[in-house]
């Protein structure tokens, strides 16, 4: 009951008839996908939270969005040649080996039977 006192002070006569923290549950929730969506990393999200990434991923998946761009960068910004050049694209010369080299296992020549060889 105080919880419905406190949004009618705090509220305008739309937000009050709105679901705006209706419930103050609604306010965890807005605050944890607002974290995720500013980009905290999941981990730091669930350990605040008291969740578990698992838990945490499933129930706020679906309240992240826009991050794709921002990740692209991040990646972009990883690779480039020249720390204050984040925009650069790395030249395949200048990239990890694991992106240069087939990483794959070669087929034994020996009798190996508890590894199945690589099609």
């Amino acid at each position: 009951r105080a919880w419905h006192r406190a949004r009618a002070v705090a509220f305008s006569p739309s937000q009050l008839d709105s679901p705006l923290a209706r419930r103050p549950y609604d306010l965890r929730h807005a605050c944890l996908s607002t974290w995720l969506n500013a980009g905290v990393p999941p981990v730091q999200v669930a350990e605040w939270a008291g969740h578990t990434v698992a838990v945490l991923l499933h129930i706020y998946a679906k309240c992240v969005e826009g991050q794709q761009d921002a990740a692209k960068r991040r990646i972009e910004a990883a690779l480039a040649t020249d720390p204050g050049d984040q925009g650069a694209e790395p030249r395949a010369a200048e990239l990890p080996h694991a992106f240069t080299t087939d990483t794959r296992q070669q087929r034994s020549t020996t009798d190996d039977s508890r590894t199945p060889p690589i099609p």
